[in-house]
């Protein structure tokens, strides 16, 4: 039941943080198109690890979890008036590339031109076998 109401908790946080950044006014945060990946919590609910990514690339994801950090009093208010929670957890801020690695991978997979069949499926030679 513990993993049930942190795991919302996690989901609460992060829309919570996601709505809230296109109001602060740092230019860190302001300027850039930013997505909040995931949000962890810690099991005594104290900590909250918030992953930040950014369509421009992982240095301006960097830079946003900066101007987060800042920001971070407010979003816990925030945070604690909308959950009506007496301790809100400590927001840990970390740039997330992901978004970068999958553009990598997609790349790499794109460039091996692996033949298909009329259907746009793999061919069946190339089902079998192990990569």
């Amino acid at each position: 039941m513990a993993d049930f109401k942190v795991g919302r908790l996690a989901s609460d946080i992060q829309r919570i943080i996601s709505g809230k950044m296109h109001e602060l006014k740092d230019p860190r945060i302001n300027g850039s198109m930013l997505t909040v990946m995931k949000c962890d919590v810690s099991g005594d609910r104290s900590v909250c690890r918030v992953y930040i990514s950014s369509i421009e690339g992982y240095e301006k994801a960097k830079e946003a979890v900066k101007g987060l950090e800042n920001a971070t009093g407010i979003l816990r208010r925030e945070i604690s008036n909308v959950l009506h929670i007496k301790k809100c957890p400590e927001l840990r801020f970390i740039a997330d590339d992901s978004t970068e690695y999958s553009q990598r991978i997609f790349g790499i997979l794109k460039e091996l031109n692996i033949p298909s069949d009329s259907d746009g499926e793999v061919a069946d030679e190339y089902e079998d076998n192990e990569l």
